[in-house]
């Protein structure tokens, strides 16, 4: 059943027949109206936020003239003169009204009451939009939160583009009985703030799985996802291509928590006690992975394990499909980069005294050298299985010529 809120109105008019511009009092103002249509959650830590609760606090009686109002869309608007009432559909029943705009102001709304301030005096502009479709809502959303900066993964969400993502996503869930942890706009509530669970990170896992597109024998340009940056519309190519990808996701996700369980682990056991020996590697924080099982206590650079990850693309073919059984491989590589290179890089830059940060993933080198190295390892053991065939062979074909001959002796037998 769609619900309804009221508004107290002084007056409003009908701007056309699907919209009502209206002032309405602030003392009354529901709080508790759908966040649906919204691009992003509002955030009390925020300047939009404290600049809107200090002049709604200080002059309530100005509000109306120094607020650009909120803008909110209902299935059905019932009008009188004193009031509006609001029948909105949620989500739930496969509506999208509420605040498309204002969620800073409601939010201030909000917390000025519970302060207890006097707010009869305080108006606002309210532009309430009349049988909106999803994407008329987004659409607006889109245009009308110009307050702050929105950053670019929530007008991504806002248009349905991780639609094909949050749907593997929920697949996972479901088969492998895990729970994920994605922050797929600003101040999600519920998602932690961690870059590591942000969108652009998932994707960013991907991407470097992309032999395809980052093929140093094939690509000069583009030799390594180096440095990548990732777009702000996802186009249907671009949708096609990570859907390619997504079934690469599951190990992206463990190398990239197997590596932090390795520096757990060496930062636990260190050589000399207390002392940390890895650049960038913060024992006073703490990382939260996409994966909700996994947290660690130390805090890391977002692009630590790309490099690394990267290097993994090696062992697909072209059609993304892993050339060896990836269980058979990937924990001995891994542990082979960390003894032999990764350690070593991290461990020489702290004691140059660098930190790795945001340059890493700008490393050409460091990227470089964990692909050569990933090549040798498939050599070496594409070599391997190749003399482990030969040397069979020849078992097999002199166990075949003994039993031959023993048949034909025995038939000479019987024929004597």
């Amino acid at each position: 059943m769609p619900k309804t809120w009221n508004l107290k109105i002084d007056n409003y008019f009908q701007a056309n027949p699907h919209c009502i511009i209206a002032t309405a009092h602030v003392d009354t103002f529901p709080i508790d109206l759908p966040l649906e249509p919204n691009i992003r959650e509002p955030n009390r830590k925020s300047a939009a936020y404290r600049q809107i609760f200090d002049s709604l606090t200080t002059q309530p009686e100005k509000f109306f003239s120094r607020h650009s109002g909120i803008v909110l869309s209902a299935n059905i608007v019932k009008s009188s003169k004193t009031s509006l009432e609001l029948e909105v559909k949620e989500a739930s029943e496969g509506g999208s009204d509420g605040i498309i705009n204002g969620a800073h102001t409601v939010l201030a709304f909000e917390q000025a009451k519970n302060y207890k301030y006097d707010l009869t005096q305080a108006r606002v502009k309210v532009t309430i939009h009349i049988g909106l479709t999803e994407e008329s809502a987004k659409d607006i959303a889109l245009a009308s939160n110009t307050t702050t900066p929105v950053d670019s993964r929530s007008k991504v969400n806002a248009r349905g583009d991780y639609k094909f993502l949050k749907q593997y996503l929920a697949h996972l869930e479901q088969k492998e009985d895990r729970k994920f942890r994605i922050a797929y706009y600003q101040n999600q509530s519920g998602a932690p703030r961690n870059a590591q669970c942000n969108v652009t990170h998932l994707l960013k896992l991907l991407y470097c799985l992309d032999r395809n597109k980052y093929n140093p024998d094939g690509n000069k340009r583009a030799k390594h996802p180096a440095g990548m940056s990732i777009p702000s519309n996802i186009t249907d190519a671009e949708r096609e291509r990570l859907t390619a990808l997504l079934p690469l996701l599951s190990q992206a996700l463990w190398i990239e928590q197997r590596l932090y369980e390795i520096i757990q682990e060496h930062i636990s056991n260190p050589r000399r006690k207390g002392v940390n020996d890895l650049a960038s590697i913060d024992i006073r924080k703490t990382t939260l992975l996409p994966d909700s099982r996994y947290s660690f206590g130390f805090g890391a650079p977002t692009d630590l394990a790309l490099p690394i990850i990267a290097s993994y693309r090696v062992f697909l073919d072209q059609d993304y499909k892993w050339i060896l059984p990836f269980e058979e491989f990937a924990e001995d590589f891994l542990q082979q980069l960390w003894t032999n290179s990764f350690r070593k890089y991290l461990v020489s830059e702290k004691t140059a005294g660098n930190t790795v940060g945001t340059k890493i993933s700008r490393n050409q080198e460091i990227w470089e050298s964990l692909y050569i190295s990933a090549q040798s390892y498939l050599n070496q053991h594409l070599v391997k299985m190749v003399n482990s065939s030969k040397s069979e062979e020849p078992k097999v074909t002199q166990g075949a010529n003994k039993r031959a001959k023993g048949k034909n002796d025995g038939a000479t037998t019987v024929l004597r």
